[in-house]
């Protein structure tokens, strides 16, 4: 089971990004993460008139590292770990390491 997942709200612990939070859009198989206005990078397009791509430089969202993110406690207002629990039904579920609440309510 993954830590973070897709739609998670996450903080930057580390990079010129620090202190940004965001919301997950993608996670890559490599063990990175694309997050909402953070990491952002100028990308030169060529226009494609097949597509109606008019071209230009357009500002989008770089990977960044799992390793450098951390899920956003809302009540603790700060990042915070996550750990795995067994529900009573048998499934596992995300909880938040500093109080124990799940995650996934």
């Amino acid at each position: 089971m993954q830590k973070i997942k897709k739609g998670d709200d996450v903080i930057v612990l580390a990079g010129r990004d620090r202190g940004k939070r965001g919301s997950v859009l993608q996670i890559l198989k490599d063990g990175r993460a694309l997050v909402d206005s953070v990491n952002l990078v100028k990308k030169h397009v060529r226009p494609n008139p097949n597509k109606g791509d008019t071209g230009g430089i357009v500002e989008r969202e770089a990977p960044i590292d799992i390793s450098n993110i951390a899920i956003y406690n809302a009540k603790a207002e700060k990042a915070d770990r996550v750990g795995i629990q067994l529900a009573d039904d048998g499934k596992r579920i995300r909880v938040y390491k500093s109080s124990g609440e799940p995650i996934d309510a």
